[in-house]
């Protein structure tokens, strides 16, 4: 298996669970993070180690490196050929690997289908060579790829099965020190260094602003703890050291807790979306990534709880947009609704709920059973 950063390790965590639950004896190895590990995973380069972000320079930074990597698994896996590999979203990294593996006669299967139908309609031919079968979180994916000869199931979110369908506020403040009353913006300016290099700031610069306006609200922020000593310093940076609260990890918990929460666009807008909390979501990158990921967008979302429902149900702020004081009316928009307009923060329960009903399925028995067809099916 091959997982790139925390959403990654995550996903794959929860699809172990379900392989591990078919097969008791399972070995499982590749490139892993920490929750991975938990289940036995042996890890030979950590998750981290594939986390870019954006295009240009960035990225060509760490080329050298990822081949390198990429390189080295590839001789390991042909040379001890695994029942199946599963390669866990990261598709810069993944499709190419698959592809490799697939011939030289190892089977494979891609978890998480890759955004084709919003940002990058050229994976297409990719994944046909790369995957024996994808297995697709989202329900309209498996129809769309069947339309270019791309084996699918979909397998639903996992998220969807371990968040609550109704989270429980009060004991995730309890357990985070917060009080029961009282306003809560949650910043989550994402999981990489880049992004919390890019994205950090505004976030801490709008939630001082916030606390202006409001001054009861309280402020916290989940950091992954690759990244925690960097949040701290941006925060310090923007006089708020001593104004937000910076927890390790907990994101779940801190989504549960918050009455809205600024957050980066990823993985993390569903699991906001999950927990039922209003949001704004925002971006920012180099403006040369920016401009070249723009010419690739398909379709007027950007954030996934947007993408899902079709509309523009909570505010996406991106790019030079995406200012301190933007941030700020967009956040206290939904602080203030929550006391004085309950029917627009229902509403918006409401059509979450809809989406969690529908991502929920049993993903890890689906995988398994997928990825156990796929094993049993002779090669070709």
């Amino acid at each position: 298996m091959v997982a790139g950063e925390a959403s990654g390790d995550l996903l794959a965590s929860l699809l172990l669970d379900g392989l591990r639950q078919r097969w008791p004896q399972l070995q499982s190895m590749g490139i892993g993070g920490a929750q991975m590990q938990q289940r036995g995973f042996d890890a030979w380069w950590q998750s981290e180690r594939l986390a870019v972000h954006g295009y240009s320079w960035e990225v060509l930074a760490r080329v050298a490196e990822l081949l390198g990597i990429r390189k080295k698994l590839r001789q390991r896996l042909i040379a001890h050929p695994p029942a199946v590999f599963v390669g866990v979203d990261a598709p810069d990294f993944n499709l190419g690997l698959e592809t490799s593996l697939r011939e030289a006669g190892v089977k494979t299967v891609h978890f998480v289908c890759p955004s084709i139908w919003a940002w990058r309609a050229d994976r297409v031919e990719k994944i046909r060579r790369a995957a024996d079968h994808v297995l697709c979180i989202f329900p309209f994916e498996p129809e769309l790829l069947a339309q270019h000869g791309i084996s699918a199931t979909y397998v639903g979110h996992p998220l969807a099965q371990v968040i609550p369908l109704h989270p429980d506020r009060a004991a995730a403040r309890a357990r985070l020190g917060l009080p029961e009353d009282g306003p809560v913006l949650a910043l989550l300016p994402g999981s990489r260094r880049s992004e919390v290099r890019y994205i950090a700031a505004g976030f801490f610069k709008a939630a001082a602003l916030v606390q202006k306006a409001l001054p009861a609200t309280k402020i916290i922020v989940p950091a992954v703890p690759a990244q925690i000593d960097e949040v701290r310093r941006i925060a310090a940076e923007a006089g708020m050291q001593d104004r937000a609260i910076i927890v390790q990890g907990q994101s779940h918990d801190v989504l549960a807790a918050c009455d809205c929460t600024l957050i980066a666009s990823g993985t993390a807008t569903l699991e906001a979306a999950l927990y039922k909390r209003p949001m704004v979501i925002s971006y920012s990158m180099h403006p040369w990534s920016w401009r070249l990921m723009k010419r690739k967008q398909l379709q007027p979302w950007v954030g996934l709880p947007n993408i899902l429902c079709g509309d523009f149900v909570v505010p996406e702020l991106l790019q030079d947009a995406a200012t301190p004081e933007a941030l700020a009316q967009a956040a206290l928009g939904w602080l203030r609704a929550s006391q004085d307009s309950p029917v627009t923060i229902e509403a918006l329960v409401e059509r979450f709920t809809a989406l969690h009903h529908e991502l929920r399925r049993d993903t890890a028995e689906l995988a398994a059973h997928a990825i156990e067809k796929i094993i049993a099916t002779p090669s070709a």
